[in-house]
């Protein structure tokens, strides 16, 4: 039995020595978002797309599990005014805001992946992790463009609402998704892949709860302020829903990114290496034909 857990331990570690390695990658693709100003209040309905970007270094312990930390650069954006919900259209509320994601994920290669050997080529996979992010929602007013947090356009710092306090523009994040990844050569692999990010906050998009009072938001912000929280045309008063979540009990928004990938196998681990020895090996060796 001894003898059996031996060879078993030494099977196992030889695999992970084999299959160790180290990738630098980089992401191409698009972003979007999942929120109050979202097109419909359907869960599936997404804000319009926007160019995102990455750059990503990957370890491969094993040919079935990876892990790998990313920096991710996206934007994201909703506009009542682009709403097939009427009352989404009379509300006219709008944002944009770039993300700046710094994630840490672990990914599960379904059928195994080991480019070296050339011997698993292909895998679909799937990947969950953590990943902070920063954010800073804007909105245009007259051509000009309103950071729309210090605003506090629901109240969020005003005595007369002390439950409403400044939300933070650095937030957590869990990532979810899957990809698909091929391996060119033992060197160059490409993949593509969609991932989502549950956040742990519903303003995102500035948009969460109730209007408060016109006249509490003018006399402490000004009329910038009152002009970016209330754009109904209408007098608001307190209690009446702005956002989809009328009371604490908020529901985070959503974001989401999609692209392709492109990594290159950096580190030697013995066979791309000795493949290169080989070949050079070859060069003065003599032949017998």
């Amino acid at each position: 039995m001894k003898k059996i857990l031996l060879v078993a331990v030494s099977l196992l570690l030889g695999s992970l020595a084999y299959s160790q390695g180290w990738e630098v990658g980089i992401l191409g693709g698009v972003s979007n978002y999942q929120g109050d100003l979202s097109p419909s209040k359907n869960w599936y309905s997404v804000g319009p797309s926007h160019a995102a970007f990455g750059a990503f270094v990957r370890y491969n312990p094993h040919r079935l599990f990876a892990g790998r930390f990313g920096i991710n650069y996206s934007s994201v954006s909703g506009d009542d005014a682009q709403s097939i919900d009427a009352n989404r259209q009379r509300r006219n509320l709008s944002f944009k805001s770039t993300i700046l994601e710094f994630n840490l994920i672990g990914e599960f290669n379904i059928l195994g992946y080991q480019p070296y050997a050339l011997s698993e080529t292909f895998s679909p996979y799937i990947f969950f992790g953590v990943a902070a992010f920063v954010f800073n929602p804007t909105a245009e007013l007259d051509g000009d463009t309103y950071e729309l947090q210090p605003l506090g356009t629901e109240g969020q710092g005003l005595s007369q609402y002390p439950d409403r306090q400044p939300y933070r523009l650095t937030e957590l994040a869990i990532p979810i998704g899957g990809g698909l990844k091929f391996a060119i050569n033992d060197q160059w692999n490409i993949g593509v892949e969609a991932g989502l990010r549950r956040t742990f906050t519903d303003y995102l998009d500035d948009v969460s709860r109730t209007y408060v009072d016109d006249a509490d938001i003018l006399e402490s912000r000004g009329e910038i302020a009152l002009a970016l929280a209330n754009r109904t045309g209408e007098p608001k008063e307190f209690g009446n829903a702005r956002g989809g979540s009328t009371n604490s009990s908020v529901v985070d928004d959503w974001y989401a990114t999609a692209g392709i990938t492109i990594s290159y196998n950096f580190l030697d681990n013995g066979l791309v290496g000795s493949r290169g020895r080989s070949r050079r090996g070859k060069k003065g060796c003599p032949t017998n034909f």
